[in-house]
This record gives structure tokens, sequence and C-alpha cells, in this order.
């Protein structure tokens, strides 16, 4: 590592890059958290993409924006009782025209409350391609798991701290936009920050990406709550010890000890997802799963997501819509072969047509969110203070 880059580093984790002013709200009490989640009632949905976008920057970019298909799909939603959707945002779309970004975001939500979905908005991404780019985006590779996903921000705006400044920007211009709309739900500041992206773009990934994102991490929540946004911040964590706070990952501390209420991925069976919850519940705020799902990992509706409602634990899992990101394909296809469609999906509840991929897994869902439309449920008492 060149001496340039180590103190472009040094600078980035010991000296606070821009102040976020003194009216940055705290982080929300737990009442506060708790009072939040008893208005909002089990939040069950999906991570979302139209199956005619490959990636954030296709979904949302003014060419290929298509609103006919999410109203389309979010139709096949509401009869399921699914009442949100984890939905990714993207810094470059912001750069390129602002107003109009925001415009195509509060279209999109006008639709998402036609049919009662209040949509959680993923700021920033450390997952796939590290070179995201504007304009055309390329077709789909057959058969193969997100081949288009892009990072956000990519690999060069990470790396140089010049660049951090519209970064800056973009969170607080878009928090600011709709922190007080009640059609979004929450703000998921970065997914995965810590993940390196092993084999598929490790050799894009800049020197020191953890150390990085957690940086970044750390001012973009200070950003978003600057904008005093009526909605709870949240960041999850996806990989490691929850238990133990002395052998949890950086990234992982930082973000349940800041986040006004808890969310984490699992695509694990349902012994370690009961573990992982019970382990979370003694933060004493709600916890949401925004991530899980993954039929031949023993990650099914059937065998997670009554846990989830048992134990009123938000449940979000991946994704939607079979379409251009292609994860009914599993994580494997980019080391193995795949030449037709998998026998068992991998993810996603519905084909491009509507037709369900298990209609016995539509029944579930249905009945476990008409039962909990039905039912208070306690959330678990506060834990002692930490």
């Amino acid at each position: 590592m060149n001496a340039l880059l180590r103190l472009r580093i040094a600078v980035l984790l010991f000296v606070p890059l821009f102040r976020v002013g003194a009216q940055e709200r705290a982080r929300w009490t737990r009442e506060h958290a708790r009072a939040w989640a008893d208005s909002t009632g089990w939040l069950a949905g999906s991570n979302f993409a139209p199956s005619t976008a490959i990636n954030q920057l296709e979904m949302w970019q003014a060419a290929t924006f298509d609103p006919q298909s999410i109203d389309r799909e979010f139709g096949w939603a509401e009869p399921l009782g699914l009442n949100t959707m984890r939905v990714f945002l993207h810094n470059l779309l912001w750069e390129q025209d602002s107003s109009g970004f925001y415009s195509r975001i509060d279209q999109f939500l006008t639709i998402a409350q036609r049919h009662h979905i209040r949509p959680m908005l993923v700021l920033f991404d450390a997952v796939w391609d590290p070179l995201p780019h504007l304009g055309p985006q390329r077709a789909p590779i057959p058969h193969l798991h997100n081949s288009g996903w892009v990072q956000s921000p990519g690999a060069a705006y990470l790396s140089d701290p010049a660049r951090y400044r519209a970064l800056q920007g973009y969170v607080q211009g878009v928090v600011g936009r709709f922190a007080k709309d009640p059609r979004v739900v929450a703000w998921d500041i970065f997914n995965e920050p810590d993940n390196t992206n092993r084999p598929a773009y490790i050799a894009y990934e800049p020197i020191h990406k953890q150390e990085l994102t957690l940086y970044l991490m750390r001012q973009a929540f200070g950003w978003a709550r600057a904008m005093n946004p009526s909605q709870p911040l949240t960041a999850a964590p996806w990989v490691g010890d929850y238990v133990d706070s002395a052998r949890m990952r950086p990234a992982t501390r930082f973000m349940l000890d800041n986040s006004d209420v808890i969310t984490f991925h699992s695509y694990d069976d349902s012994a370690t997802v009961e573990k992982l919850i019970t382990a979370l519940e003694r933060y004493g705020r709600p916890i949401i799963c925004s991530e899980y799902m993954a039929r031949p990992r023993g990650s099914t509706f059937q065998s997670i997501l009554p846990i989830f409602a048992r134990r009123h634990v938000g449940a979000i899992n991946w994704g939607f819509v079979s379409g251009k990101t292609q994860t009914i394909y599993p994580w494997d296809s980019w080391d193995n072969e795949y030449t037709a469609e998998p026998k068992v999906w991998f993810h996603d509840i519905f084909r491009a047509n509507g037709a369900p991929y298990d209609s016995a897994e539509g029944r579930l869902i249905r009945s476990l969110t008409s039962r909990a439309r039905h039912t208070v449920r306690a959330l678990p008492s506060p834990a002692p203070a930490r």
C-alpha cells in the first residue's frame, strides 16, 4: 500500500470529515422504537426490484423507470398481505438528476401506498459489482445470480475522500426530502458494508474496503440523523457472532449500537434463526430480518416465517418476482454452470407473468399476515441499560 493511500485511510478513520451540525437527533430511545413498532404492526415483505430491472440504476433511471411493472407486481403483493418492500437507491442517480430522482421516488411511493405498502429505502450497498456506471446497463448473463447488481458507492468513490462531499449531499438530499413522509417506513443506511464480494469481484475492490465502509457508514448515520427523519435508521449485521460483543466484527458492533431498530440478515435454518433472535432481543428494540429465504439452504417460508410471526420479528425475504436479477439461481452459479431453471428456486416468489412458484407458500404468507392484522403481540421487555 503506497504512502498516500495509507495517509488517506488514516485521515478517514480518525478525523471526522464533515460535521453534521448541532441539530443531529439522537438515537431513538427504546420506548420511541417500540412505539414505532406498535404503529406499523408486523412488517412482512420482500426485497424488491421490478422484473424489468437488472439493478438499482435500471430500476430508477428515467429511461428505464417502469411504473407499470411496479404497479402490476405490487398488485401481486397486496393479496398476500405484504405491507413493506426493501428497495435500493443509488448515489449516482442523485448526482445525475436529483429533482428527477426525487420525482420518481415520489411516484414509486404513491404506487406503493395504493397497494398498502410502506417501503424501507436502502441508501448504500457494498455487494456485487463495484464499478457502477450511469446509462444503459448490461444484459443479464444467462443463469447467473445477480449478474448485474452494482454497489453504491462504487470503488472509485469509496477510495477517494474528495468524493465524500457528494455522498453527504446524496444522503442528506434524499433523507431530507422524505424525512417526514409517512409512506417511507424506515431508512436502511448501508447494506452489508463489510462484504468483500469474494470471489466474484474481489480483484476490483479497494484496499482496506472494510475500514472505508465502516467510516462511511459512521458518517452516513450522522448525515441522515441531521435531517431529523421521523422514520428509524438501521443497518443489518449479516455474518459473524451477534452474541459475544468481544468477538463482534467492528461493523456489526457499530450497527447494533447505533440503529434505532435492529435489523439482521440470515439465510440459515430455523434453529440458527431462533438463536439469533434471542441474542438480538437483549437490545430491547424491535427486530426485523431484512434478508432471509434461500430454499436449498433450509431457509424457507415454511420453516422461518412462522418463527418471525410468533416472535414478532419483521420479515423481508429476498426477493419478489423472477426477472433480470435472476436470483432464482443460487449464489454458487458464480462457480458452477447452470443451463436451465433450477428445480428448487433459490429466491423469489412469483414468475414474471404473476404465476406463483409455489402456491402453498402464498397460502402460508396470507395466513400469517392475516392473523397478524387481528392479533396484538407484545414486544420483548427492554433489556437492562447498556
